[in-house]
């Protein structure tokens, strides 16, 4: 048999091979890169401050990663500007796979529409949403706001005098504030702290009247804090008895979405590696008990479903700017 005829015979069944397994239309340098990834440990980017809620769903979805890529994978806390220093980091990353964004809806629209960002959706490739955590409003066992209404009547009478803090502009707690204030016609004082620690600390000294943070969080660690309303559609069963907004006659839904993403231009084969690998993750029944045991709800939505939605929302979101421009609370 000549040479000739052996490569003859070969390529054909090697096409064949590769249109079955749907690598056919990748060059080869995506090919090689997939075989090789990952080459070096993988970065989990997460843009608030450690043993936060975020943070908590990162650090069980890298353990989850590596336990499937075989690679080492760590998680760097870049907490500023409600998330954008670390959503910015991921947008800038190379596109290999290795850098790998934990987002916070609603920030990943709400920022880049509020201020020149460092990132626009369009800068990332989606993996999937997997968790979400209803914003929540919470104050001080001993204060003198035991219920969302209470808040309402001494806002209406004294406009501004309440402070109410969040982890950033932009953010699910944030937003839930603005939302609040435009259908309560209320005026509260903003205030922002960075991350969870912070928001604990401040409420607990007295520093401010209220917080926003989710309900998971509070649920987890209660100690002097009374959850007095929540963003969610319904009401929580980790909380069943705190009440949602929309109970209370304001038409707002809020909520902590999280979920991943990779710079835009990842190779295919790399993107499909990595979202089959989060897809297992959203699955695992280990995976489930840690989100659930936080108090929080897996919500496992895949990539393009997703960002359909998210592009749906970031025009919602724009019509809300023109009407409340947020930057100003």
């Amino acid at each position: 048999m000549t040479e000739s005829t052996t490569t003859a015979g070969w390529m054909p069944r090697r096409r064949a091979l590769l249109a079955a397994t749907g690598l056919l239309a990748l060059p080869a340098p995506t090919l090689a890169q997939a075989t090789r990834f990952p080459d070096r440990p993988i970065e989990i980017i997460v843009g608030f401050t450690a043993g936060g809620g975020t943070d908590l769903d990162a650090r069980s979805y890298a353990r989850a990663l590596e336990q499937r890529l075989g690679g080492t994978v760590v998680v760097s806390n870049r907490p500023g500007a409600g998330g954008e220093l670390a959503l910015g980091v991921v947008a800038r990353a190379r596109p290999d796979g290795h850098t790998i964004g934990f987002t916070n809806f609603p920030g990943i629209l709400t920022i880049p529409i509020e201020r020149q960002a460092q990132f626009k959706l369009a800068d990332f490739a989606p993996l999937a949403n997997i968790v979400t955590d209803p914003s929540a409003i919470t104050t001080h066992v001993d204060s003198p706001y035991r219920t969302l209404g209470d808040v309402i009547e001494k806002a209406k009478a004294a406009p501004g005098t309440i402070t109410y803090a969040s982890p950033g502009v932009g953010t699910d707690d944030h937003m839930q504030l603005v939302l609040l204030e435009q259908a309560a016609g209320i005026r509260l004082s903003h205030v922002v702290y960075q991350g969870d620690p912070g928001l604990r600390t401040a409420l607990l000294g007295r520093q401010v009247d209220l917080i926003g943070l989710n309900l998971g969080a509070v649920t987890a660690a209660p100690e002097k804090m009374r959850l007095i309303a929540q963003g969610g559609a319904t009401r929580s069963r980790f909380q069943p008895e705190v009440p949602t907004l929309k109970e209370l006659g304001f038409p707002v839904e809020m909520a902590s979405e999280r979920g991943l993403v990779l710079p835009a231009g990842t190779p295919p084969a790399i993107l499909a590696r990595l979202r089959e690998a989060t897809a297992d993750i959203a699955r695992d029944p280990d995976f489930i008990r840690q989100v659930e045991g936080r108090f929080t709800v897996p919500l496992y939505e895949e990539g393009a479903a997703w960002f359909d939605r998210l592009r749906r929302e970031e025009a919602r979101f724009r019509e809300i700017w023109q009407r409340t421009p947020w930057k100003e609370q």
